[in-house]
């Protein structure tokens, strides 16, 4: 397992890659913090007899997810990665699309104890996570700098290999797109975000700006976010 990949060219949305590397259909599917739900959605609305149980922990987030227009197949449910409430090897797939990270140093290891025991055996581990790298990142990482949390995820995954708990199938590298039609866009979605208090001082919002401002152009500004996928395994024995 490597940390980074410095020749990416594929360019890929995170829920073409989910299908291109699952098989969901007739599945029963634990997203751990689901954040907004637009992937959820979008995955429980593809294909046939997919089931979503869809976590987050951020209160707020969770709120606006149950009230939203309900899909028959997806259950919002709050709760985090640590203490999953789903019985022993019930689960065929879970799934972090760019949450692994969010999971506090102190209970990774707690966190992937339980979704080994959640899964089935032979039950897939998908795990979706932002490189430390590319031109989003230059602005985040001004106010948000996630180098070692994001290292120290990795850290875990790999030693959850290393120690036979989940076996390595797979692992992906490419380009996701985002975009924001302006400025205040980007500071509602990303600096604002429920889940995480940011106070910039004016000269970091300033700095941000500036650099933002260098990707705008008529249509907003637009990113290709470098990306890594890790698809783990629950041994079958």
């Amino acid at each position: 397992m490597q940390l980074t990949h410095h020749d990416i060219t594929q360019q890929c949305g995170d829920r073409e890659m989910v299908e291109r590397l699952l098989n969901l259909d007739g599945k029963l599917l634990v997203e751990l913090g689901c954040g907004a739900a637009v992937n959820t959605r979008a995955l429980a609305a593809t294909g046939h007899d997919r089931r979503v149980l869809a976590y987050e922990v951020d209160k707020i987030q969770h709120g606006l997810n149950l009230a939203a227009p309900p899909l028959p197949n997806v259950e919002f449910r709050y709760g985090s990665a640590e203490a999953i409430d789903c019985a022993e090897g019930s689960v065929d797939v879970v799934m972090m699309l760019k949450s692994l990270h969010h999971v506090p140093r102190e209970v990774l290891p707690q966190a992937l104890r339980e979704i080994r025991r959640v899964l089935k055996a032979g039950g897939d581990f998908y795990v979706c996570e932002p490189l430390f790298a590319g031109a989003f990142n230059d602005i985040l990482k001004l106010f948000h700098d996630e180098q070692q949390v994001r290292a120290t995820a990795f850290a875990a995954l790999q030693d959850a290999v290393a120690s036979g708990r989940f076996e390595l199938v797979i692992e992906a590298f490419y380009l996701t797109p985002s975009s924001f039609r302006d400025f205040s866009e980007f500071e509602q979605r990303v600096i604002k975000a429920t889940h995480t208090t940011h106070c910039l001082t004016p000269a970091t919002r300033a700095e941000v700006m500036r650099r933002f401002a260098a990707h705008c152009c008529a249509k907003g500004a637009r990113f290709h976010n470098p990306m890594r996928v890790d698809l783990l395994r629950k041994p079958a024995a």
